[in-house]
């Protein structure tokens, strides 16, 4: 075995580790997301020990509840990383299709992708650790739609990325959205968070509906602050995500939609 050509081939990764978007996230993003989420929510449990009613009803609705977030921004963005992937973003617009009926088409492919993969975990969850996630009924149905509004707006704008600079930062079609996920409080209350990330979470729509879904899961009401806080601030981040994705699109297709494939 000769360990120079051993040494070569690591040397070679190396060099190309640098470059790599998707490495460098799996190394160092990944990790950092984990340690901060999970970090937070054990300080916030240790903290406030036996005084969390339905602990268990929180944490298992926040990760089923997230998962709607995700899965919004996901099916925009992958979907739209699959048409470079096989080398179909010209030939869908050398048709009559327009960017508007192209961006409908993922949204409402989302949305019934996303109503059988959040039904599936509902369904997992009772049956795995008998908790009923239906019990609040038609309490939790605006703050479903609110999230799935929020997932909407942050494909727009990881779509938009995808359209301006290609497939080398495809990473964030699947990590983007993790970027609000420590600051929309979904295990913990916004109060646990540092003052500096709390100010971040006021701007942010998904901390107002966790929370709001919270206090629907821990006291059986509904907050109609955080839910209309929400709402309006989803209105400007979705007219603000729709106007960037066009723009985007407009600049691609001006250099060219080919030199994305």
């Amino acid at each position: 075995m000769n360990f120079n050509r051993v040494l070569a081939v690591i040397v070679r990764h190396f060099y190309t580790f640098k470059h790599n978007l998707n490495r460098l996230s799996d190394s160092f993003y990944w990790p950092a997301m984990d340690i901060i989420l999970w970090g937070l929510t054990s300080q916030y449990i240790q903290k406030a020990g036996g005084e969390v009613s339905n602990l268990i009803l929180v944490l298992l609705s926040g990760l089923v509840f997230w998962q709607i977030i995700w899965r919004g921004q996901y099916e925009i963005s992958v979907n739209l990383l699959d048409e470079l992937w096989n080398r179909n973003l010209v030939n869908l617009f050398s048709t009559p299709l327009t960017v508007n009926e192209w961006i409908m088409a993922l949204i409402l492919l989302g949305v019934i992708k996303m109503i059988g993969a959040i039904g599936f975990s509902i369904l997992l969850v009772w049956l795995l650790y008998s908790v009923n996630l239906f019990t609040f009924g038609w309490l939790l149905i605006p703050f479903f739609i609110s999230l799935l509004i929020v997932g909407w707006w942050a494909g727009l704008i990881v779509g938009g990325l995808l359209l301006r600079f290609g497939q080398r930062i495809e990473t964030i079609a699947w990590s983007g959205v993790f970027l609000l996920a420590p600051f929309s409080a979904i295990y913990y209350p916004v109060s646990s968070l540092p003052s500096w990330a709390q100010k971040i979470a006021q701007i942010i729509p998904s901390s107002y509906i966790f929370e709001g879904m919270r206090e629907v899961v821990q006291k059986g009401q509904i907050s109609y602050i955080n839910l209309t806080a929400s709402f309006l601030l989803n209105l400007i981040y979705i007219a603000l995500a729709y106007f960037f994705f066009k723009w985007c699109f407009k600049k691609s297709k001006e250099k060219g939609l080919a030199r994305l494939e």
